[in-house]
């Protein structure tokens, strides 16, 4: 069977770190029973150069019939002032495949602690989830305006919008280490009441989940200063969005994190979580390991492909390790010499003995 994978290339730097994850994959998958098909599909800025629209419906119905969608970053100067920017192709796409819930590791190995900018007596061993609420929130409510004198955004959420993430969110824990921190500002938000109160509905059906209540502010001092505190962390749209970059960052780079988005059904969609970095695009010093890693998270959880993703992962852990790491990380390295190098260790580990990956 042939695993359909659509393609979005993105801007700026996305064509080449997705250029760097696509060989990564295509090395791994000679050692391994696994046949795939890249589908390309314009998004974001290229699908607006093209045809006006930053998603075009053919690229929604690509979407929909793939196995699983890499998506890398869009977005950049150049559309600020078009009709629809970008990142309207994101948020749309998210909502018209139904993918309600992102899912953003944060984990800082022994390689990692070196480069990060927290102490590696509290950085070092951190790993941990979040799992943000996607597709409502302050992101899409109505009424939004602007005027000369005032602005509005609304922020709603529904009782299955909270329960379907809550479970998301009690389903990994049980698959951890079973610790839920819901993520908030109850003192002073309504949805945020309303949420607490639906975790609490729920929780009584995952007995094992230890549960524990934080305000965001809180949280983002102790992302910094106690990250091994969390397992699992559940918020909204907006907290998310803000607390999985500040968590990325205590890994020495936002250019090593991938993240997964997932619904009730259909593909995943897998992505850096990080943006298209005009200032450095053509200039061959992008950190592809995100874009990597997404393709890791995408042979793991849409293809079940555990020891293809584990030799992908070691790889990148030696490349780290050899230092063989771009400028966000302190290093020298191009793009295309990182990536180079986690091939070589890829071909390193003799992955030929796992031929068939039947796990």
């Amino acid at each position: 069977m042939t695993n359909r994978i659509v393609v979005l290339k993105g801007d700026y730097i996305g064509p080449e770190i997705m250029a760097a994850g696509l060989k990564v994959l295509r090395a791994a998958a000679e050692h391994f029973d696994f046949d795939y098909d890249l589908i390309e599909e314009p998004f974001g800025g290229e699908a607006i150069d093209k045809v006006g629209e930053p998603l075009p419906q053919t690229t929604v119905e690509a979407a929909k019939n793939a196995d699983a969608v890499l998506l890398s970053a869009i977005g950049g100067p150049k559309w600020d002032n078009a009709p629809k920017r970008p990142e309207a192709g994101l948020l749309s796409i998210r909502k018209q495949m139904g993918l309600y819930a992102n899912i953003r590791p944060t984990r800082v190995t022994k390689q990692l602690k070196q480069y990060s900018p927290i102490e590696n007596e509290i950085v070092s061993g951190t790993d941990f989830v979040i799992v943000r609420e996607l597709t409502s929130g302050i992101y899409f409510g109505e009424p939004r305006w602007q005027k000369a004198d005032s602005a509005i955004d609304t922020t709603v959420y529904r009782r299955n919008e909270v329960q379907r993430i809550a479970r998301t969110a009690f389903d990994m824990a049980m698959k951890r280490r079973k610790h839920v921190t819901v993520v908030d500002k109850a003192n002073v938000l309504a949805t945020s009441k309303f949420w607490r109160q639906i975790v609490g509905e729920i929780q009584p059906e995952y007995p094992d989940v230890t549960v524990d209540y934080m305000y965001v502010d809180a949280t983002a001092m102790n992302i910094v200063s106690h990250p091994k505190h969390f397992d699992v962390i559940l918020t909204d749209n907006m907290f998310g969005d803000i607390l999985s970059d500040q968590a990325a960052a205590i890994t020495g780079s936002l250019g090593m994190i991938p993240s997964m988005s997932v619904g009730q059904s259909g593909p995943n969609l897998y992505e850096p979580i990080h943006g298209s970095a005009p200032d450095i695009a053509g200039k061959h010093i992008a950190n592809p390991i995100s874009m990597i890693n997404s393709i890791s998270m995408m042979l793991r959880y849409t293809f079940d492909q555990f020891k293809m993703a584990d030799v992908i992962d070691r790889a990148v852990s030696q490349t780290i390790e050899d230092h063989f790491i771009t400028r966000d990380l302190g290093g020298d390295e191009t793009t295309e010499a990182t990536t180079k190098h986690i091939i070589k260790s890829i071909n390193r580990q003799e992955a030929p003995r796992y031929v068939k990956d039947n796990v």
